[in-house]
């Protein structure tokens, strides 16, 4: 290390063209630069510079060792002018993990900082299953729901409301239902989140556990209550499948509002009960430090907590 400082000091005299200049520079005084030179010189067996009370000049080794240090030196610098660029401007890329159905969402929320940055890339991991975020090199996670402890930090991005979604075609010409004891008449169709394994006893508790489901419903204005019972017809352990099957018309589902407003705006999709509270989500954004993130980590998170705050009260 100590020979890569010195070279870095010599290539510092040769551009500034004195001891004293490259001392201003270095921060350093102009003996300790020349003490620096001549221990270079001396390690080398060779005069690397004539010096003369006026100026310095290079001898043909000096101009030789001058060209390679001037290599380093640049390397040095543009790898301090990268690290400066990462700090404090928004480039490279941004690797995010979220589940498949906040493709559109996240796309939205990144959008303007995507086109005012062209220098920035984004790569988005979607899997419902949570990948192993450290050998991805993720970035940012997104997660919803409770989250498991873990190293890495949390930010609350906002709270994700439930609605209570159909297809159009689903009625078949009957009125939809009007209070929410009239939804347990209805197909339904429901997320399995529990874990399959060759244990006979956990496998018969998932399963029982499947063919039920409950929720607690809560009028927005009376503040009214009503625990509604239901035998999923369809279960799915992805939430995007759902969504799919939910708009072929084969029952009603419990849905994030983030993934399917625009569904619900294209008539695709009918919100039922709009009146009534069926719950939310927390969503949250994970990274693998609190303190110095990169510029493009930083700005993503705020985008993302703008894009998402006012969900909370759709």
């Amino acid at each position: 290390m100590e020979d890569l400082k010195r070279m870095a000091i010599f290539a510092t005299v040769v551009e500034q063209g004195s001891m004293t200049a490259a001392a201003r520079i270095l921060g350093m005084s102009a003996s300790a630069v020349s003490q620096q030179v001549r221990q270079l010189e001396a390690q080398a067996g060779l005069p690397l510079m004539h010096r003369t009370t006026r100026r310095l000049s290079l001898t043909d080794a000096g101009q030789r060792f001058y060209a390679q240090c001037a290599v380093m030196l640049q390397a040095v610098r543009q790898a301090r002018a990268e690290l400066d660029a990462e700090r404090d401007e928004p480039v490279g890329e941004l690797r995010i993990a979220a589940v498949l159905g906040l493709a559109a969402p996240l796309g939205r929320a990144l959008a303007p900082l995507l086109h005012a940055h062209p220098q920035l890339r984004l790569q988005l991991l979607l899997d419902d299953s949570h990948s192993d975020l450290v050998a991805e090199r993720v970035d940012i996670a997104i997660r919803l729901g409770e989250l498991p402890d873990s190293h890495w930090v949390a930010r609350t991005l906002g709270t994700l409301p439930w609605w209570i979604c159909a297809a159009p075609a689903l009625a078949q010409g009957r009125p939809w239902p009007s209070n929410p004891q009239a939804l347990q008449a209805w197909p339904w169709m429901a997320r399995n989140i529990g874990t399959t394994n060759n244990n006979s006893t956990s496998a018969s508790t998932s399963a029982s556990a499947s063919a039920s489901a409950s929720m607690q419903l809560q009028h927005r204005h009376s503040g009214e209550l009503v625990v509604l019972h239901t035998t999923p017809r369809i279960i799915s352990n992805q939430q995007y499948a759902l969504q799919q099957l939910c708009r072929e018309g084969l029952g009603l589902a419990r849905l994030f509002s983030l993934e399917v407003a625009d569904q619900v705006h294209s008539g695709q999709l009918l919100r039922l009960l709009p009146d009534w509270d069926c719950g939310s989500l927390r969503i949250s954004a994970l990274t693998p430090e609190r303190q110095a993130l990169p510029a493009r980590v930083r700005l993503a998170l705020a985008a993302l907590q703008a894009h998402f705050a006012p969900l909370a009260l759709s």
